[in-house]
């Protein structure tokens, strides 16, 4: 399975987040520790997503680095995430999976206007498990998909309902209910952030959440120091900076 994370909080550089600390991001791409429902590694391919800083925000939008190529062969990476910072990252590894394409396309995080997203996990019997929940899909967003693999479909499925005005944490809690209907026994660890607000589930894959004064970060794996917390399965986080809920899932649909 895949390796996520999410920062909202202070300006950092990217690098102190993916890159330096102990059990980063970079380091889980060929050493993770928690690896739940298969893999060893996480070498097809990688993302960083952010919202830039000043002048060079006025688009509202984030910008996104992607490779598909595992991280550890980047040789530009390191000075990159050395002199980028951001207050809202999302960055991503991808272990893909067996019968899916590869390729920079099927690499989070996905992107759509202000949005940024990303799925930790697989949906088993993928794509025939999942025909019925596809025709909630005008036939051009599905013809306009980045890659047909789970978690891009997943993503058309969550944007579909945000374009619809539906609050971020009910379109995410939705659609995880509705793909594990359809799929029981799916991985749905999902990351979804506009720069300002953090939506994530633990839906049978691992996650943690460090929470400070004035920032929030959520992965897969702890990395770095700090005081980290599991966060219970089937459960739902939103977050901002400043503020932190986890709440069972449960009933939320």
């Amino acid at each position: 399975m895949c390796r996520h994370l999410a920062y909202l909080g202070p300006p950092v550089t990217l690098a102190s987040l993916v890159i330096e600390p102990e059990h980063s991001l970079y380091e889980q791409s060929w050493s993770p520790s928690d690896m739940r429902g298969g893999g060893s590694v996480n070498a097809d391919g990688f993302g960083l997503g952010w919202y830039p800083e000043g002048d060079a925000a006025v688009s509202g939008g984030p910008v996104r680095y992607r490779r598909d190529v595992p991280i550890w062969t980047d040789e530009n990476l390191p000075g990159l995430a050395g002199t980028i910072r951001s207050g809202a990252v999302l960055a991503a590894l991808r272990n893909g999976t067996v019968g899916m394409p590869y390729g920079q396309s099927a690499v989070a995080p996905f992107a759509l206007d202000h949005w940024l997203f990303s799925h930790n996990g697989r949906i088993p019997g993928w794509p025939e498990a999942t025909l019925k929940l596809a025709e909630q899909l005008p036939v051009a967003d599905l013809l306009g998909l980045d890659a047909p693999i789970d978690s891009v479909f997943l993503w058309a499925l969550i944007a579909r309902r945000l374009g619809d005005g539906v609050p971020p944490a009910d379109a995410v809690a939705a659609v995880v209910h509705e793909v594990e209907a359809a799929a029981p026994g799916s991985r749905l660890n999902l990351l979804l952030t506009d720069g300002e607000q953090l939506i994530a589930t633990a839906w049978t894959h691992a996650l943690h959440v460090q929470q400070t004064a004035d920032s929030v970060t959520v992965a897969s794996e702890p990395f770095g120091p700090g005081d980290w917390s599991a966060v219970p399965d089937r459960s739902l986080l939103v977050a901002t900076a400043t503020t932190l809920q986890i709440t069972p899932m449960e009933g939320r649909e």
